[in-house]
């Protein structure tokens, strides 16, 4: 903090209410609740959940209006928040092939089993401004037809790679035997070279550009895989519970999921025989960007599993997981203001030194 200048407690106390008159903005338009963005700008919401490792919405928005848009610093907001929050359980595996489907596409087959469902994307939107929705601002809102409420279907839809796999045309998608349990990287320091439960979980809070940016250097040439979308479903998963005083798996609620596995070529090698490898994509709410890119890095990662060469940035883990904490990044960025009088002066000391010597 810039206390060392006379007055500093009351400079920063005005900074801090200068902060809250930009957040506010102009009086005269109504402040935005966050009830407004839990509701309207729910991919934002979705995105700082996914990158807080929290999942609730309400929170979320807090944040966001909190920080005044800035999705970092809503994150590190959240995060903040969850480092005070006591663990009293664990919840069984996910299974997103129960998930109450609102969108599924496959790239990979036209007809799948339970039909492609379009639901909710900008996929098919024109990039161009609705000027339409400036006309609207202000008004009441109709009231939403039946018709156009965005319901999710209840049958259970098989994925299209299922089809593969039972030809034995795709790698297992099952748990290794003696499968380790995955480590809490919000606990435990990771150290390198780390198992793929913990990479994924590092790529599935990791900042959504910097994971695209990865995820988009394997498709420049920058690795050894050629991707396809196997399938991208989006929906609500059941979250269960197994109290002690029961034995039982119980079901306490429900959290929306983005699950993405990309279909990769394998020419094979000496231990496996040329089939299709997949990588894994799974974020909080709805992010397909994000679980793409995650699935593509996640599969890039795996080249020693596959006696694949190690070249490309995107396949050395400790480079992309280190680099990809935003919240750590901002952090180590950021503090670049705070002062550094002293190691400045230290070395325009020895600049001045070195200018006298050569000189001389």
């Amino acid at each position: 903090m810039y206390i060392a200048v006379k007055g500093g407690e009351q400079a920063i106390a005005e900074s801090l209410r200068s902060l809250d008159r930009q957040r506010r903005g102009d009086p005269a338009v109504d402040e935005l609740v966050p009830a407004q963005i839990r509701e309207q700008l729910r991919l934002q919401v979705d995105r700082v959940m996914a990158e807080s490792s929290l999942y609730d919405p309400d929170l979320a928005a807090l944040a966001i209006k909190q920080a005044g848009g800035d999705t970092i610093e809503a994150v590190f907001l959240l995060r903040a928040y969850r480092t005070t929050l006591p663990r009293w359980g664990y919840c069984e595996p996910v299974d997103t092939s129960r998930m109450r489907v609102r969108r599924r596409v496959s790239a990979i087959f036209k007809d799948i089993p339970g039909g492609q469902l379009l639901g909710p994307s900008f996929d098919y939107s024109q990039r161009l401004l609705d000027f339409d929705l400036l006309a609207r601002a202000g008004e009441a809102e109709s009231q939403t037809s039946p018709d156009a409420v965005d319901v999710a279907t209840d049958d259970r839809l098989p994925s299209p790679i299922d089809t593969l796999a039972a030809q034995g045309l795709i790698e297992p998608c099952v748990p290794a035997d003696g499968d380790p349990e995955p480590p809490d990287i919000t606990r435990d320091p990771p150290a390198h070279p780390l198992r793929r439960s913990a990479r994924l979980q590092m790529l599935a809070r990791a900042d959504e550009g910097w994971v695209l940016g990865m995820g988009y250097s394997t498709q420049r040439g920058f690795s050894y895989t050629h991707p396809f979308a196997g399938e991208i479903r989006f929906g609500a998963v059941p979250v269960e519970l197994v109290p002690e005083e029961l034995g039982f798996a119980i079901e306490i609620g429900e959290i929306d999921l983005t699950d993405c596995q990309m279909v990769n070529q394998f020419a094979g090698s000496a231990a496996r025989p040329p089939q299709f490898t997949r990588g894994q994509g799974l974020v909080f709410g709805h992010g397909e960007r994000k679980a793409m890119a995650m699935s593509l890095v996640d599969r890039v990662m795996r080249g020693d599993e596959f006696d694949e060469p190690v070249e490309s940035p995107a396949q050395d883990s400790e480079f992309v997981l280190s680099h990809g904490d935003n919240v750590e990044a901002s952090g180590f960025v950021q503090h670049l203001k705070l002062p550094h009088y002293v190691t400045f002066e230290s070395e325009l000391l020895l600049i001045r030194a070195l200018r006298e010597e050569r000189g001389a």
